[in-house]
């Protein structure tokens, strides 16, 4: 269940954006600037490392609903003390560079510690885009029957666009849009698409089934304020546009 009526809101409507500053991302300033702009650029939400320093000064500098990311249980604990709103287990990216993948037993394993912890938090979990297709539908079921109350989808770190423009852009997206579409038919919990997105490719989520999007590194690898919100306003107008026709489904 989606405890916060401002998401459930933005997800009823298939409206909802959340920015992504990075499960690894404990610098103070860096995060604040990303969340700054998610804040003025129009963002649902945003998602923040689980530490409760953070959390705390995160808290003082915007009223959106802030998630919280990690793969260890036990950190979720004090970042939600610290007032995190939600959590999600996963934003796994930043981990495959270094050969960490994260199977379908390890995510339901660390889905039902984390739910046995905290047991009425609103929980998100990202279904890994290492999986095949199929794999990925199955875990999305079996987390949602693990309790969780969203399912996130990934890929865009796996795909290097042999095209530019927007070909290249539609390129980079295809296997979370592809996850977003088989698993939205799957369960009955909103999808988040995410990793790999842009303006161009954001209703397209939304086409496939989505009922919102997380956007990270093209935000938050901008190099000031100023870009950071407009792209995030760029990515909310896209959503806007999104046709009713499809919002509505």
């Amino acid at each position: 269940m989606i405890v916060n009526s401002q998401l459930a809101s933005a997800f009823k409507q298939k409206k909802a954006l959340k920015v992504i500053s990075g499960l690894n991302n404990f610098d103070r300033q860096r995060v604040a600037a990303v969340v700054s702009a998610a804040t003025a650029g129009g963002a649902t939400f945003v998602d923040i490392a689980a530490e409760p320093t953070l959390v705390k000064y995160i808290r003082g500098l915007t009223d959106l609903p802030i998630c919280v990311s990690a793969v260890e249980p036990e950190l979720f604990v004090g970042a939600v003390a610290a007032g995190a709103d939600l959590i999600e287990i996963g934003n796994f990216d930043s981990f495959y560079a270094s050969g960490r993948r994260f199977e379908a037993p390890e995510v339901l394993e660390l889905t039902q510690k984390t739910r046995a912890l905290l047991p009425e938090i609103t929980l998100s979990v990202t279904v890994p885009h290492i999986l095949a297709l199929d794999e990925q539908v199955k875990l999305a079921e079996d987390l949602v029957k693990a309790g969780a109350d969203l399912i996130q989808t990934e890929g865009g770190t796996s795909i290097k666009p042999v095209h530019p423009g927007v070909r290249g852009l539609i390129e980079k997206a295809a296997p979370t849009l592809a996850a977003a579409h088989s698993i939205s038919h799957a369960v009955e919990v909103p999808v988040l698409c995410a990793s790999g997105l842009s303006s161009v490719t954001v209703p397209m989520a939304i086409a496939a089934g989505a009922s919102g999007v997380g956007v990270g590194s093209a935000i938050n690898q901008l190099n000031s304020e100023v870009a950071m919100i407009a792209a995030v306003r760029s990515l909310v107008e896209a959503l806007r546009q999104t046709p009713v026709s499809v919002a509505s489904n």
